[in-house]
């Protein structure tokens, strides 16, 4: 399975994102489009990213009635993303409908993994605000395994909870992991965090960096260090 350093551009507009990949003369780099930017361009810069290159984890974060999912899901497969998202609370029925209306008319379709727990969340979030009383590890493990038998192919999760995940699901079930850090970084928002070296050691298959890379004074060196330290390369 290959591994990979995904960068979120989260920036507000078109604009702002070409430039910052104009900056990556080399190795074009796997991105995420999230909401801001998607909400602000729509599916054109999705569009004209996958045309530059780069492979495209579109964080969309889907949760909603099965068939709703289902019906955008056939939408969004059209750009040609190779990964997609939905949240995992939605359950195991809204899950199988997303993949269902992923597959292309050739059969195939991009990959399909589900949010766990955002790692923006902790122990406490989830016993006061969700009213879920059992320790993080539990719970993104059994989300993992619903989703895994809902047929999809990964989950996003914290890598702290990577090789919890692989040991419920397998190691060939994805996990795409958040939350990433330089050693001595900031956390931001973020609560459930490691660095690129230590998410390696813990099994994960995929790790999204932000701000470590976006907010850098030179992004291209940050990427190469964030692809040295997770990849050894």
């Amino acid at each position: 399975m290959a591994k990979d350093v995904i960068i979120a551009c989260d920036f507000p507009s078109k604009e702002q994102t070409l430039a910052f990949l104009d900056k990556f003369t080399g190795r074009k780099p796997f991105v995420k489009i999230g909401m801001e930017l998607f909400y602000a361009e729509g599916p054109d810069v999705v569009r004209e990213i996958k045309k530059r290159g780069h492979k495209i984890f579109l964080d969309l974060k889907l949760h909603d009635i099965p068939n709703t999912v289902k019906r955008a899901m056939a939408v969004l497969t059209k750009l040609d993303a190779d990964i997609v998202n939905v949240h995992a609370a939605g359950g195991t029925e809204m899950m199988k409908r997303a993949a269902e209306g992923l597959i292309r008319e050739d059969g195939t379709r991009p990959l399909i993994i589900a949010i766990t727990q955002l790692t923006s969340t902790d122990d406490e979030t989830l016993r006061r605000d969700i009213l879920i009383d059992r320790p993080m590890e539990e719970v993104v493990g059994s989300y993992a395994l619903t989703a895994k038998n809902a047929g999809l192919d990964g989950v996003v999760c914290s890598p702290l909870e990577a090789a919890k995940v692989h040991g419920a699901c397998g190691k060939d079930f994805l996990t795409v992991t958040p939350g990433v850090r330089f050693d001595g970084g900031e956390k931001g928002d973020q609560k459930r965090v490691t660095t690129p070296e230590k998410a390696r050691e813990l099994g994960s298959d995929y790790i999204v960096m932000g701000r470590p890379i976006t907010a850098a004074e030179d992004p291209v060196k940050a990427y190469e260090r964030a692809l040295k330290e997770f990849l050894g390369e």
